[in-house]
């Protein structure tokens, strides 16, 4: 079931993405992470393309194990004629039938709570499955390889680097409880360069920065999630840190049309930064954004953490520089703003009733 603001995305980014769609004519898309709260976007988006676009229908391979992601993001594409649903893990080799010509790597285990709790198996979609996803486009061939990476890359950047261009190498720790995560995508970024050098496999990488938005589950343990599920509880927002740190966060419709764009672009072994630069905001101010987006009668509470790592290694800002995309892509830009899109969010779960 798709609740009214999902469709609402979906139409919106298809629209936008109209022209660029006709690549994916006849065509066979593999997504890992298809369940995912990104992956369920992108498979929904070309299931648009099909029945609304398309000559001919655009093939969808979706995997995933389930770990983090859910199949009910996906179970109403599970009868569509296109659609096929692999239950697999990425991180070991898949045996696909299907001549692939595009493959979106979107498997990962992005919540810092849930990636410390499942270090290897992070470690592992991240490093073995970008592998193993590698080793399919070249066999395959295909025609484009879009790893969706992430602005954890690079770790607390100094205050010089804010807002942060591609060309930062990062300030990440190796061995911090994040590095599971931090690293491991950093890994996958190695990798796909390599393929592209080595193998001349059509790589190209997209760093997201906070993005956010309907399917990113209530129970995520991302601080958006987790400040709105204490709003849908009727429970004041507790913060566990001071509400200092800072960041920008992305729509998931503004997020998922910039990586169609690169996507279907010809910008092989080419990285971008995609989020929002046009609004940074601290963490406190987030709390009251949802309490005023709620309705509720709430108060922001202070809490230190019971966990001793709960900040370790978390950024302190966090704020894009997106000239590149917006010089390769000069018709996107972010069009949601913060209020509306806690809105949208806020509307989803009341529709999704979870």
């Amino acid at each position: 079931m798709v609740s009214k603001i999902v469709a609402e995305d979906i139409k919106k980014c298809a629209q936008f993405l109209r022209q660029d769609s006709e690549k994916l004519s006849g065509k066979t898309v593999l997504i890992s992470g298809a369940a995912g709260f990104m992956g369920s976007y992108f498979c929904d988006v070309i299931a648009y393309f099909n029945e609304n676009f398309l000559e001919k229908s655009c093939k969808i391979i979706a995997v995933d194990n389930l770990i983090s992601g859910k199949e009910s993001k996906i179970s109403h594409l599970l009868e569509k004629p296109f659609f096929k649903f692999l239950k697999s893990d990425v991180s070991k080799p898949l045996e696909i039938e299907e001549k692939l010509d595009f493959i979106i790597h979107a498997a990962s285990i992005a919540s810092p709570t849930i990636f410390r709790q499942n270090p290897l198996e992070t470690m592992d979609s991240n490093s073995l499955g970008t592998r193993n996803m590698l080793e399919l486009a070249k066999k395959n061939k295909v025609e484009a390889f879009l790893f969706t990476s992430t602005s954890e890359v690079y770790g607390d950047p100094s205050p010089e680097n804010i807002p942060t261009k591609e060309t930062y190498r990062g300030n990440v720790s190796c061995t911090g409880p994040r590095a599971c995560y931090d690293e491991s995508k950093r890994l996958g970024e190695t990798l796909c360069m390599i393929y592209f050098t080595k193998f001349n496999v059509p790589i190209r990488m997209s760093r997201s920065f906070n993005v956010y938005g309907p399917r990113l589950g209530l129970h995520d343990k991302r601080v958006l999630p987790d400040f709105m599920l204490n709003a849908w509880n009727n429970q004041n927002i507790v913060l566990l840190s001071d509400g200092s740190p800072t960041r920008s966060f992305c729509y998931i419709t503004d997020s998922i049309k910039a990586h169609f764009k690169v996507l279907l672009s010809d910008a092989n072994g080419e990285v971008f930064n995609i989020g929002n630069d046009l609004e940074e905001i601290s963490i406190l101010e987030l709390a009251r954004r949802i309490v005023e987006t709620s309705g509720k009668n709430l108060e922001v509470k202070f809490k230190k953490s019971e966990d001793k790592h709960y900040l370790t290694d978390s950024p302190n800002r966090r704020c894009p520089d997106i000239s590149k995309m917006r010089k390769f892509f000069p018709d996107w830009k972010p069009e949601v703003m913060l209020d509306e899109g806690l809105k949208r969010t806020w509307q989803h779960y009341l529709e999704a009733k979870k």
